[in-house]
């Protein structure tokens, strides 16, 4: 039997058989399949999908170059994580893991079935090589959660990770997720390099073909050596997984209509709403599914950077952000189907429960604003907004990345000319926004923050000082307050589900009462859509939409 042991700690299951960040795990070893998986799918079929840009390298775990999605099917990791719970692992290269009350260290005991596609065994060798690489060459946040360990070589099938300074109870759970690199195939070769030439793997898929920059192909491994263990009962059973890729999503989409691509994630509400009146669509030919998730979305917003002036002046940001309508925004330009964010952990239990107020007119909300900025110092001349003491103009640049973000910016400058602000709006290529975003070298910008139903470790470089003033870290705001730098460094440190709710919603009412951002939109629905014979289970798990789940049905014979 697979156990995870853990001494005297509340997260594991009845027969410590899952590993839970808190809480007690959902399935047990007698557990025969996933919740929201169909045991019965048949296997088979193509499924195909659109990437939008290029893709240059197939290594995913380097800075290096941009990989194409589905690498995750490729390679395997010490443990799975199951999509109906916040945070759980459960057994997979490794059978069993050892971790004591304080999660200081970790021993893994790998399963003797495990094996790469060459069918080769998986042992502590290819472990340790593993946390050495992403140690040095790996992804950043790799790198520094790898660095807090000492690693110990018991056995061929054995290994020890001890924690030193700088662990938290999220620390195992990291260790858990590492992917496993083949030490014979990588041995001599330059890891973080760019690479065309697929990697020997241990998934559930090998990479079958690659067009490079344009198409790769994905084939399943009938052989898979983990299929029958708890996390894949019931999934990957397409036999082909195909990414063609796009110039843009209006190709895609044309692609889509035509019975190219046979499965589609719709993010644009425009779409949504009128774009499926193609023939196939009226004739019922393709699915259209609005599945409801409860994950938290991206927190999408103008933010402010309050490094520099006017922004570092609360009045002035809440000024702003009563003079965005989002009820226009949301009517007008997404067809209303979209929420507003009152937190930022939207559609989540770890949301702070948001203060009810009665909706206000917009003349009564941007002479609210109008006193705001005038307590803030900031006047009218000659119709324009000035620093009453200096006679400087109200001027900032709102930075995007992307064309079809003009439209809000647009919206919200509109509203802001009537307080006498007319700021510019600047789209930027991919490699300039991303250049300046790291160096917070901006005003204002229109970008998001992602958590998860189990946040950890990452709030601090969200919203900590020390991260306000690192370059590439997240904290987009500049951010740096005392009482929000203790609570982001203490949620990791939660050892019950009902401490770590609470902590993180004592954070999100002080952000949200720092007035950081300017909220946007939510979508508490994953629309997709799909043309038969593909079959999705009938239950969505909490984080949503799962695509390894789905399913193509055989022809009738």
């Amino acid at each position: 039997m697979a156990l995870i042991i853990l001494h005297a700690l509340p997260a594991l299951a009845k027969d410590g058989y899952g590993l839970s960040m808190t809480g007690t795990p959902k399935y047990t070893s007698a557990s025969p399949h996933v919740d929201y998986a169909n045991p019965n799918a048949p296997k088979g079929g193509t499924l195909k999908q659109a990437a939008i840009g290029s893709f240059d390298t197939l290594n995913p775990y380097t800075i290096k170059g941009k990989s194409p999605p589905g690498l995750d099917l490729v390679t395997d990791r010490l443990m799975a994580r199951v999509w109906d719970e916040p945070f759980t692992m459960y057994p997979l290269i490794a059978e069993q893991a050892v971790v004591p009350a304080d999660r200081s260290s970790v021993t893994f005991h790998l399963n003797p079935k495990a094996r790469f596609h060459d069918g080769t065994p998986i042992t502590t060798d290819d472990v340790l090589f593993s946390y050495e690489t992403l140690k040095e060459f790996g992804r950043p946040n790799m790198r520094r959660v790898y660095k807090l360990a000492r690693a110990q070589k018991i056995n061929e099938r054995t290994i020890r990770f001890q924690f030193g300074d700088g662990h938290d109870r999220e620390t195992v759970m990291i260790f858990a997720m590492m992917p496993i690199l083949s030490k014979a195939y990588w041995q001599g070769k330059t890891f973080d390099e760019t690479t065309l030439k697929a990697p020997l793997g241990s998934g559930p898929y090998k990479i079958a073909q690659v067009d490079p920059g344009r198409q790769i192909t994905y084939e399943r491994v009938k052989d898979y050596w983990a299929q029958n263990l708890l996390p894949n009962v019931g999934h990957n059973n397409f036999d082909r997984i195909v990414y063609d890729f796009y110039r843009d999503d209006s190709v895609a989409f044309e692609a889509f209509k035509s019975g190219d691509l046979n499965f589609r994630r719709e993010w644009d509400a425009g779409l949504w709403t009128s774009g499926y009146d193609f023939p196939a669509a009226q004739k019922n030919l393709v699915k259209k599914d609005a599945l409801s998730h409860g994950r938290p979305d991206r927190v999408r917003g103008f933010i402010f950077n309050t490094r520099r002036d006017p922004f570092d002046d609360i009045r002035v940001r809440q000024a702003l952000a009563l003079a965005f309508d989002f009820e226009w925004v949301n009517k007008n330009l997404y067809h209303g189907l979209y929420r507003h964010i009152d937190s930022y952990f939207p559609n989540t239990e770890l949301s702070a429960p948001p203060h009810k107020t009665q909706p206000q007119s917009r003349r009564s909300a941007l002479k609210q604003a109008d006193q705001l900025l005038k307590d803030a110092g900031w006047v009218i001349q000659n119709g324009k907004r000035v620093q009453a003491k200096t006679g400087q103009g109200f001027d900032f640049e709102i930075m995007l990345d992307d064309p079809g973000n003009e439209k809000i910016a647009l919206a919200f400058v509109g509203n802001l000319k009537r307080l006498g602000i007319t700021p510019r709006v600047r789209v930027l290529d991919t490699a300039a926004f991303r250049g300046r975003l790291n160096d917070y070298d901006f005003d204002m910008t229109l970008y998001f923050w992602m958590s998860t139903l189990s946040p950890g470790t990452e709030q601090y470089l969200y919203w900590g000082c020390e991260a306000a003033t690192q370059p590439g870290r997240w904290n987009y705001a500049g951010i740096c307050d005392p009482v929000i730098d203790d609570l982001s460094k203490s949620i990791a440190k939660a050892t019950t589900r009902a401490e770590l709710v609470k902590t993180v919603q004592t954070l999100d009412q002080k952000l949200m009462a720092g007035s950081y951002m300017i909220p946007l939109y939510y979508n508490p629905y994953d629309f997709v859509t799909y043309w038969p014979p593909v079959q999705r289970p009938e239950k969505t798990p909490l984080y949503g939409t799962v695509i390894e789940t789905w399913w193509m049905d055989a022809p009738a014979p």
